[in-house]
């Protein structure tokens, strides 16, 4: 039997580190938003015994290091099953560190097929159980829409969808984000004021001008990338309501409220650099397609 699952990136619209937990994890407040661009999870079940992985993107492991496998085992282990024989296809478009949730969507993704591929028949609140035994942002990456994340990251809680609203994300070529060195540089903050309560209550407004206007990253404020400044620049002079960073870094989106205006930033950019993306805003995470 064959699953194919649409696993789709997630941009942060605010993210606040409000410091280190007892437990070395950093307690985090961030409203999420899933986004239509995805990677394509392709899940086939055989008699190996064996979960494997292929991906031709480059960098992406293809082993159990490959954060597919760790969510093929944590359902294997929760669901009290051996180990059964899948092949697992990643066909990405998500880049790769980019702090859009690219491995964290696709390891959600195995999550959401394998309980198709095996009729294990799992309410979403045992999904999710294993999503956080896999990673943070995978719980947030099964269910997908807007929400408003805390702990680290997995306790979520719904709040009003951005809508009627284009997105341009675009990600450096030559930028890369260590995510270990950017909690760093985010621990030698001065303390602030939490954006992520203000980015609530503008979802809660409607007010496309508050929203965009209280767009805000810990991780961009600290890094301080001059390439993800340059972008945001970019797409601010190109007429931009908002912009800013999304998770740890590099990629940058840009919130416009004319589809027109956002195709015209995109094609900008694509020629200076080509992993830029023209998407909208979506309302549910994995799915089967």
């Amino acid at each position: 039997m064959e699953i194919k699952l649409k696993a789709p990136a997630k941009i942060n619209l605010s993210l606040d580190v409000r410091g280190k937990r007892p437990d070395g994890y950093h307690e985090l407040s961030t409203v999420m938003q899933t986004v239509s661009l995805y990677d394509e999870i392709t899940m086939t079940d055989n008699d190996s015994g064996r979960v494997t992985i292929s991906c031709d993107y480059a960098g992406v492991p293809c082993d159990d290091r490959n954060i597919c496998a760790k969510a093929a085992y944590k359902f294997f282990d929760y669901c009290r099953l051996p180990v059964s024989g899948v092949h697992i296809r990643i066909d990405k478009t998500i880049p790769t560190q980019a702090g859009l949730a690219g491995g964290s969507s696709d390891g959600a993704a195995v999550i959401v097929g394998l309980n198709q591929l095996f009729n294990t028949k799992l309410s979403p609140k045992e999904m999710l159980d294993i999503g956080e035994r896999v990673g943070a942002d995978v719980p947030f990456c099964i269910e997908g829409g807007t929400k408003l994340c805390t702990g680290i990251g997995a306790t979520m809680k719904k709040v009003p969808s951005l809508r009627d609203v284009c997105l341009v994300i675009c990600k450096p070529d030559t930028v890369s984000v260590s995510t270990a060195e950017a909690y760093q540089k985010v621990d030698a903050l001065a303390p602030h004021p939490c954006f992520t309560d203000e980015m609530v209550k503008a979802l809660y407004s409607r007010d496309l001008f508050m929203i965009t206007s209280t767009i805000f990253n810990d991780f961009e404020l600290a890094l301080q990338i001059p390439e993800v400044n340059a972008i945001k620049k970019r797409m601010l002079d190109l007429k931009a309501k908002g912009a800013g960073m999304s998770g740890s870094g590099s990629a940058v989106f840009a919130v416009f409220s004319s589809e027109s205006r956002a195709k015209k930033c995109a094609e900008a950019l694509k020629a200076d650099y080509p992993q830029t993306f023209l998407c909208q805003p979506v309302k549910i995470g994995c799915s089967i397609e």
